[in-house]
């Protein structure tokens, strides 16, 4: 599921909908309108998704700091506290406009329903297509927070002045680095190596070169002229995360690494992240061969590159979220390959839980229960923050690329007529497909997998799954974890579940002051398998 990044630097406005001081009477407006206009500065014409966000002016300067909004922005963590409008603009040449309609296209109502009053409002022109899975991002458009006062006769202008920056790929937030990352960053960024990987199997189901990358992370003191070799871990990101993110991740490693507090192994932190979300490493008739392409193309050349210790004893997978989903499905599709998957918070590992809903139930609705009451989809300390509904609206809004629902039609789906993958749910309604779900069942449930090759799997993959998650994960994927361990314990399996209490998906990693720790005691873990004769051990940090 979502990566907590985008989450933390979002904008949560409350109450935008809620009747107040601004529930004063104003006429009706047919339509809202916005003017949007390109500068004649901007040089050169451009295309992209027109986002419109707009959020209650009071409210939102005094959530601000020192008062001032420079960035109105959505929330998929509180997907109701700003309205959002949209519309496809295939050119906008400098000094032309272009009217929004922002009762087309709304979220969460058209813009004419909102409660009269002051709102700030800002537009992005996302030129990528990647919104929903990025945010706004280098290259983007965007105009100055502006005052106005909805209901609008008058169409708002607004102007696209800046173009937002691209960052260098080593240019690592400075607040998400620990004191140990921060120390080693300089010899992180000499050493870490790149990988960029033209798969030909990947290629030849696109018809155009597809490249795979990532960062192999190098123990410090690596020699590739000795003979030792290094036990790997193949680590892959959750949903938005991307080359960049997973170049803090190598740093971080490395820099543990250097202070022993990581077992010396070799690490390959992959970017599973695609124009329709992430791939997960299956091998899907909408995204191509990815897991096919990682096992018989990419680690066969890294290992005849690097000190790789390339026995099945020597391989391994971690990764949270999507990522999470995507090692726990490598380890059992692939189970000869590697030698343990240490997956947390997976996404739903057996489709009767899909983050509460059951999709095999006859009738089945991702957006309410028999009995009318909605599907909560996010939550944080009990509290339920979005509901399946809102999020899938929200999203729809934003764009038809990339979103978590989006990505989980293009890994799992069946293609349609169309060219795309057939949604497993209809946005509108949240009636659920049964033929969809019957393709989704038979390819990449896993527990289902389990369950009917388990006489198989057994000899290559019993006691190679460890799974970790909070028993109050955000995304309630603890139930799908509960699901998947009954039927490993049904079929006498071993495997390592670990529920710890009251951890949400965000902070499942910390002990103590350590925000890495899980990670860190995974690593000693696998090493421990790969080495079991070492005398190393694991060294705590701020305990």
């Amino acid at each position: 599921m979502l990566n907590p990044v985008r989450g933390a630097l979002a904008l949560l406005f409350t109450g935008l909908l809620a009747t107040g001081a601004c529930a004063r009477e104003a006429a009706p407006v047919a339509h809202q309108f916005f003017q949007v206009t390109l500068p004649t500065s901007a040089g050169k014409p451009t295309a992209g998704r027109l986002l419109l966000f707009a959020t209650e002016a009071k409210a939102a300067r005094a959530a601000a700091r020192d008062g001032k909004v420079t960035e109105v922005e959505s929330s998929p963590f509180e997907p109701q506290g700003t309205a959002v409008a949209a519309r496809e603009v295939e050119r906008l040449a400098p000094g032309e406009g272009v009217l929004l309609d922002a009762d087309d296209q709304a979220f969460p109502a058209a813009f004419s329903k909102l409660p009269p009053g002051d709102y700030l409002v800002q537009v992005v022109l996302d030129t990528q297509h990647d919104y929903n899975y990025h945010g706004r991002n280098g290259g983007d458009l965007v105009s100055p927070v502006v005052e106005v006062h909805l209901p609008s006769a008058a169409a708002p202008k607004l102007a696209l002045t800046d173009t937002l920056p691209t960052p260098a790929l080593w240019d690592l937030p400075e607040r998400y680095m620990s004191d140990t990352t921060r120390k080693h960053l300089a010899q992180a960024r000499e050493q870490v190596q790149p990988v960029d990987f033209v798969s030909p199997a990947l290629s030849a189901f696109w018809g155009r070169p597809i490249h795979m990358r990532g960062w192999v992370v190098l123990p410090p003191g690596y020699d590739g002229s000795a003979k030792v070799t290094y036990p790997t871990v193949f680590q892959t990101h959750g949903y938005g995360g991307d080359l960049h993110t997973q170049a803090g991740t190598a740093a971080m490693i490395f820099g543990a690494m250097a202070e022993k507090q990581l077992p010396p192994m070799i690490w390959v932190v992959l970017d599973e992240s695609s124009p329709t979300g992430t791939h997960e490493f299956a091998d899907s008739v909408n995204n191509g061969p990815w897991g096919q392409a990682l096992t018989t193309e990419l680690i066969p050349a890294l290992e005849g590159k690097y000190r790789m210790d390339g026995r099945p004893s020597g391989r391994f997978l971690t990764g949270h979220s999507s990522g999470g989903w995507a090692t726990l499905w490598l380890q059992t599709r692939y189970p000869k390959v590697f030698g343990g998957t240490w997956s947390t918070s997976p996404d739903p590992s057996d489709f009767h839980d899909f983050t509460g809903v059951d999709l095999y139930a006859a009738h089945a609705n991702v957006y309410h229960r028999a009995d009318g009451t909605p599907y909560p989809l996010v939550r944080d300390k009990g509290k339920v923050l979005a509901t399946y509904e809102t999020f899938a609206r929200l999203e729809r809004v934003l764009g038809p690329y990339g979103g978590q629902m989006a990505s989980f039609d293009w890994v799992f789906s069946p293609r349609g007529a169309d060219g795309r993958p057939v949604p497993m749910f209809d946005r509108d309604t949240g009636a659920v497909d049964p033929a969809v779900v019957a393709y989704w069942g038979e390819h990449y449930d896993i527990a289902r997998r389990l369950k009917a090759h388990w006489p198989d799997l057994k000899p290559d993959l019993d006691g190679k799954i460890h799974l970790v998650v909070g028993t109050a994960d955000t995304f309630y994927l603890d139930g799908a974890a509960h699901k998947l361990k009954a039927v490993l314990d049904g079929l006498g399996a071993k495997s390592d579940f670990r529920f710890l209490p009251g951890r949400t998906h965000m902070d499942l990693y910390v002990q103590g002051k350590d925000r890495q720790g899980l990670l860190k005691q995974m690593a000693w873990e696998m090493y421990a398998v790969a080495r079991p004769q070492s005398e190393l051990k694991r060294v705590a940090v701020n305990p």
